[in-house]
C-alpha cells in the first residue's frame, strides 16, 4: 500500500474491543497511514477490551461514548474536535450486537425488546453518528464515513436471526445517509460486507467455526481476513475513493457472487 494515503487527516474510530477486531487493525494502519484520529467505545465494551493499550501504540485518547445516545455523541464529538484542532475526515462505525443471539434465541422465538436495542445498537446508532454530525457541521467536505455489514442483509443465514435485520437497515441508512450528505457536504458514506472473520463478535455466534470453513471453501480467493478488511477502509478513508458513495462494497473473496465451487462439490461426490 502506498505511504501516507491519510496524512493531514483526522477522525474517529469506533469500536476497537481487542487485537482481533477490524476496528484494532484499523487503527494501527491509519497510524501508519499518516491519520490522527480519537478511540471510542461504549464504558461497557471498554470493561471487556483492552482499548487503552490501543491508545497508547497509536499515541492517541480513548473518549467513552454510548453510540445509541445523542448526549453522548455530541460530547464525543466536542471533545474529539478539540483534541485533533479541527473538523474531521473520517467515520468509522463499527458496532454490533445482540442479546437474542448471545442468549440463543431463535428467529421464531425473538425476544423483542432485545432485537430493538440490537437494532439500536448496530445500525440505528450509524444513524445518530451522521445525524449528530450534520447537526453539529463536524464534517469536512470530501469526507468518508464506513460502517462494517454482512451478506446476511441480503441472503438468508438462520444463525445470523435479528442481526441480519440490522445489517439491511445499517445498509439502506448507508444509502440514504450517503445521499444527503453528498448534497450538503460531498461527504461519502459507505458500508463494507466482509467475509466471515474470526473477531471476538463474529465467533460468538452459534455455528461460526463450520460456515467460516464453508465460505473459505466457497470463495475463489478465500476468506478476507480482518487486516485485509482494515486496508480496505484505510483505501475508503483516503482521497482515492473519492466519488464512491452509496455502496455495500462486498470483501469477501468472490464469496458473494459464486453459486458453488469445485472444493464444495468434491464433498458431495458419491462414493
Amino acid at each position: 500500500m502506498p505511504e501516507n494515503l491519510l496524512k493531514g487527516k483526522v477522525g474517529i474510530i469506533t469500536g476497537a474491543l481487542d487485537e482481533n477486531s477490524i476496528a484494532w487493525k484499523t487503527a494501527l494502519k491509519a497510524k501508519d497511514q499518516g491519520a490522527k484520529f480519537v478511540l471510542t467505545n461504549a464504558p461497557i465494551a471498554m470493561r471487556m477490551g483492552a482499548i487503552n493499550e490501543l491508545a497508547q501504540e497509536c499515541n492517541t485518547i480513548v473518549i467513552p461514548a454510548d453510540a445509541t445516545s445523542v448526549e453522548d455523541l455530541e460530547k464525543l464529538y466536542t471533545e474529539a474536535k478539540e483534541y485533533l484542532g479541527g473538523n474531521f475526515d473520517f467515520l468509522l462505525h463499527s458496532i454490533g450486537m445482540s442479546p437474542n443471539i448471545r442468549k440463543g434465541r431463535s428467529y421464531g422465538d425473538l425476544n423483542y425488546d432485545w432485537a430493538m436495542k440490537s437494532y439500536d445498537v448496530s445500525a440505528v446508532s450509524f444513524h445518530k453518528m451522521m445525524h449528530v454530525a450534520e447537526k453539529m457541521d463536524i464534517m469536512n467536505e470530501w469526507g468518508s464515513i464506513m460502517g462494517l455489514s454482512y451478506i446476511a442483509a441480503q441472503r438468508v443465514y438462520p444463525f445470523y436471526t435479528d442481526m441480519a435485520d440490522a445489517k439491511a437497515l445499517l445498509e439502506s441508512i448507508a444509502r440514504g445517509y450517503g445521499y444527503r450528505y453528498g448534497k450538503l457536504k460531498k461527504v461519502r458514506v459507505n458500508t463494507i460486507s466482509q467475509s466471515p472473520t474470526k473477531t471476538t463478535a463474529g465467533t460468538g455466534i452459534g455455528g461460526f467455526d463450520t460456515f467460516f470453513n464453508f465460505a473459505d471453501k466457497m470463495s475463489p480467493l478465500g476468506n478476507a481476513s480482518a487486516e485485509a478488511c482494515a486496508d480496505y477502509i484505510i483505501t475508503m478513508f483516503s482521497d482515492l475513493t473519492r466519488y464512491v458513495t452509496m455502496q455495500n462494497l462486498f470483501h469477501d473473496g468472490g464469496y458473494s457472487f459464486t453459486g458453488i465451487s469445485e472444493d464444495l462439490m468434491e464433498g458431495f461426490k458419491e462414493e
